[in-house]
């Protein structure tokens, strides 16, 4: 589906929990009649029994408060907040509860990723922020760098679709009769600014490839410069095929990845790719200052995204995703900006001679780990059919 911009919006970037958080337990705070909340996490920290307080003193003063979380990111949901919540009459579920998280199972893989809120249908946020603390891990990989975005405006209406959409399947599929939505009331799409933006989910149904889509749109389109922020970056063929044409026809591309990571098979995976990338003059940085949750990316100075989409196999063939895509070269200067500095201040900058001095057995890792993920894709179905060639993208093969 092609991506409906709409002007009239507000949206507000919000970098990493110190200002993600207190604007969403503001609004939170000040909510009257509904509240809708996704998350992959939620964690068992500071920050995570905060917002829950905070929703059960909304509920607490009537406000309908709807709290979806994954089965697998959220494993600790059911144990850690649920029965608190529930007791204060918010409405909460798991989205595929796991009975083992050791169990290798098929659908495993394919989650609920999405990182939304929307507050009395006037205002939303979307973006990668798990609800956890940005200090909530080992301490060299403290805080935690991500982004958000707040929106108000137009586009609301498709945020808000999306929300009661994924609580009505949750609902239905967990036979929670009692959780079943009112008629929905219409949302506040009043013009709230002047930004342009299209919100994209990705899902099973009529969503598969919409994200997707709309990053090959752009990169085709780019003339001067490609930014990406992104946490794990292990694209497929026609993702590839975009951006070494891109880099061909003499767009700046700057790709700022972890430097630490808490998956490190995954981080294994990406490195075989340095090689070619470096040789089709793309700079590689890795973000080691902490750790980087980022899914964000800057074309042109007036494209931009924010989202929960990794660029990989999990994310654009089986997670639920949600992404804001602005064109409005204001915001796309500010994120600009703010990834820059991310980069002067934690990136180190991958050299193609670094790559030729590897020792063979950190290639062959590498080369495992590749494999490892492939392996995993094709136990769901997808690999075939939409990863078989990304060990050759438009000519050129990953390099060890």
């Amino acid at each position: 589906m092609e991506p409906e911009f709409l002007s009239g919006n507000r949206v507000t970037l919000l970098n990493s929990g110190r200002d993600y958080f207190p604007v969403l337990l503001a609004e939170i705070e000040t909510a009257q009649s509904e509240i809708f909340l996704e998350s992959y996490i939620f964690a068992n920290d500071q920050t995570g029994h905060e917002i829950a307080n905070a929703l059960c003193r909304a509920a607490a003063r009537g406000v309908v408060v709807n709290v979806t979380v994954d089965g697998f990111g959220g494993h600790n949901f059911a144990t850690d907040f649920l029965p608190s919540l529930t007791e204060w009459g918010v409405r909460a579920m798991l989205y595929r509860p796991e009975i083992s998280r050791f169990r290798l199972r098929r659908h495993r893989l394919r989650r609920l990723h999405r990182k939304l809120a929307v507050i009395d249908g006037k205002v939303a946020f979307i973006g990668g922020i798990n609800i956890i603390d940005d200090h909530n891990g080992l301490q060299e990989m403290c805080p935690r760098y991500d982004y958000a975005v707040r929106l108000e405006g137009p586009l609301l209406r498709q945020v808000h679709h999306a929300v009661r959409r994924m609580w009505e399947m949750v609902s239905w599929v967990n036979f929670k009769r009692r959780f079943r939505l009112k008629p929905a009331s219409a949302p506040c799409c009043e013009e709230a600014g002047t930004q342009t933006a299209a919100f994209l989910i990705r899902d099973n149904i009529r969503h598969r490839s919409d994200i997707l889509n709309a990053y090959i749109a752009a990169i085709n389109a780019a003339q001067d410069e490609i930014l990406i922020a992104n946490a794990y970056f292990l694209p497929g063929v026609r993702f590839g095929r975009a951006i070494y044409a891109a880099a061909k026809r003499g767009v700046r591309i700057t790709v700022l990845l972890q430097g630490k990571t808490d998956h490190p098979l995954l981080q294994l995976a990406t490195q075989t790719l340095y090689a070619a990338a470096l040789e089709n003059n793309i700079r590689v940085f890795e973000y080691e200052k902490s750790f980087m949750h980022a899914k964000v990316a800057v074309i042109d100075g007036e494209w931009a995204t924010v989202g929960s989409s990794n660029i990989d196999p999990f994310s654009l063939l089986l997670a639920k995703e949600a992404n804001l895509f602005v064109r409005d070269r204001q915001f796309a200067d500010e994120l600009r900006q703010s990834i820059r500095q991310a980069i002067v201040d934690g990136g180190r900058e991958i050299l193609l001679e670094e790559m030729a001095r590897q020792p063979f057995h950190t290639r062959l890792i590498r080369w495992l780990s590749y494999g490892a993920v492939r392996l995993m894709v094709g136990l769901t179905g997808y690999g075939p059919k939409h990863w078989q060639d990304d060990t050759e993208v438009n000519g050129v093969r990953p390099k060890e």
